[in-house]
């Protein structure tokens, strides 16, 4: 006997029942990170944009500020070169980290027994579970005049060095934090490399160089952009560093900004400004990541 649709479909139990819409349900999950951004991360970035367009003692907007930033004094762009300082740290300290890290990374990924790599990672990173504050402490005991490593050096018959408080000193203590960060990303690149190919490679006649430029670069290059930027952000806007470790010809972006919010003759129009100078350049950087990076990504897909 046929069936009646529309007679046997059952009555709605509760007809005020309304259906939820469909973006209802993303948009609670979201909130509670969205809140925090925008709480805590938006809202402050605007205030303080709109800051940096008010030159101190004044109440009108203007440019000031920005043009402060390119201020010529004595024969020298003063806080241009702090800038160009900051940026020219976070390329030693990335490039070393590159050159330090992989063959860590390499040996932790590929050539150390895979029943120990857990725990060699974990005691490579172990560092990072300190402050940051008192490893820098730590590098001041052993670099100071009378310190741990003057102390060796006399010891086995060699002249002490000086680089505390000097540039030396800061990029020592810079490779030191960030070199960890450096390590975890390639090891998470290395970690898929197919040992196929470099198989492949050594029975058609590569030797060891050709192999890794032309195998083992191209599959972790992905790797090598997301650790690279990854430092180089993260050290371009470091303060403990130059800070602990440097002098005054070491400061640093981050270092002018906090004299000019917390220092004796303070202008937080002009700290403001040098604020979103530093929010460019990282932005600037995170959108090459994003552009060149995964363009990368794709093609060795």
């Amino acid at each position: 006997m046929p069936v009646n649709s529309t007679s046997d479909i059952p009555p709605n139990p509760n007809p005020k029942l309304v259906q939820r819409p469909k973006w209802l349900e993303p948009l609670a999950l979201l909130f509670p990170s969205g809140f925090w951004l925008i709480s805590f991360l938006i809202i402050p970035t605007v205030f303080i944009l709109i800051q940096s367009f008010v030159p101190q003692g004044k109440t009108a907007f203007g440019l000031e500020n920005y043009q402060r930033v390119f201020e010529y004094v004595g024969g020298n762009f003063i806080y241009l070169v702090v800038v160009w300082r900051s940026l020219l740290y976070a390329l030693i300290t990335t490039g070393f980290c590159l050159l330090l890290g992989f063959p860590v990374a390499y040996w932790l990924a590929v050539i150390a027994p895979k029943r120990w790599r857990n725990i060699l990672l974990l005691l490579f990173v172990l560092p990072l579970w300190t402050s940051s504050l008192l490893r820098s402490y730590a590098w001041i005991t052993i670099l100071r005049p009378t310190g741990v490593l003057n102390t060796f050096l006399n010891f086995i018959g060699l002249s002490g060095i000086n680089v505390l408080n000097k540039a030396e000193g800061v990029i020592i203590g810079m490779i030191y934090t960030y070199l960890p960060y450096m390590v975890l990303v390639l090891y998470t690149s290395l970690e898929r490399l197919d040992l196929r190919l470099l198989e492949a490679a050594a029975d058609l006649g590569a030797n060891a160089k050709q192999t890794f430029w032309q195998i083992t670069v191209p599959q972790v290059s992905s790797g090598i952009i997301a650790g690279a930027a990854l430092v180089s952000i993260t050290s371009f806007s470091d303060y403990i560093n130059p800070q602990l470790l440097g002098g005054p010809g070491s400061r640093t972006i981050a270092s002018i900004i906090e004299l000019q919010f917390l220092g004796a003759s303070s202008n937080r129009g002009f700290g403001s400004a040098l604020s979103m100078v530093l929010i460019l350049a990282v932005t600037i950087v995170i959108a090459l990541l994003i552009k060149y990076g995964d363009r990368r990504v794709v093609s060795d897909e």
